[in-house]
């Protein structure tokens, strides 16, 4: 990551963000598009010459899918997976299912909000060399400092 973060040009990110909006103003002005050559229907008669949509395919998105699997992954087997099975072994279920789906999508919010938040203010650059340099210590502090040291 610290190899990758030097090598980044300081606005690699933006680049990346105007590539994004570039695209998705071309799909909307394709939609609006379609929707003028279509025309609306006849509304008193319900007919439209639009081809029906379902609606959850809306939220099937190749991002939906990539968060989907990332957090699923993520949390096979950690410790809050293992906590929750015990603690649904002895409560109520759904109260434990409930709460931890509430906790966990507050989690998740929050994580996305202030990464959202940080992408606005710092470049992906900078926020990969931090990222390398906590990892970098966390390696070094599991080398040198050892498990009984109490802290």
């Amino acid at each position: 990551m610290l190899r990758e973060g030097l090598k980044m040009s300081p606005d690699e990110g933006q680049e990346e963000l105007e590539e994004v909006q570039a695209e998705l103003k071309k799909k909307d002005e394709e939609f609006q598009r379609t929707k003028l050559l279509n025309g609306p229907g006849d509304i008193e008669t319900g007919t439209s010459t639009t081809i029906p949509q379902k609606k959850w395919l809306h939220f099937i998105s190749p991002i939906f899918v990539q968060a989907l699997t990332l957090t699923f992954l993520a949390e096979w087997g950690d410790r809050s997976q293992l906590t929750t099975i015990v603690l649904a072994a002895r409560e109520d279920p759904y109260g434990v299912a409930v709460g931890g789906t509430v906790g966990h999508c507050l989690c998740t919010g929050l994580a996305v909000i202030g990464g959202r938040m940080i992408a606005q203010k710092i470049s992906v650059r900078t926020v990969t060399i931090i990222g390398s340099i906590v990892f970098l210590a966390f390696a070094f502090s599991a080398l040198f400092i050892s498990p009984d040291s109490g802290f």
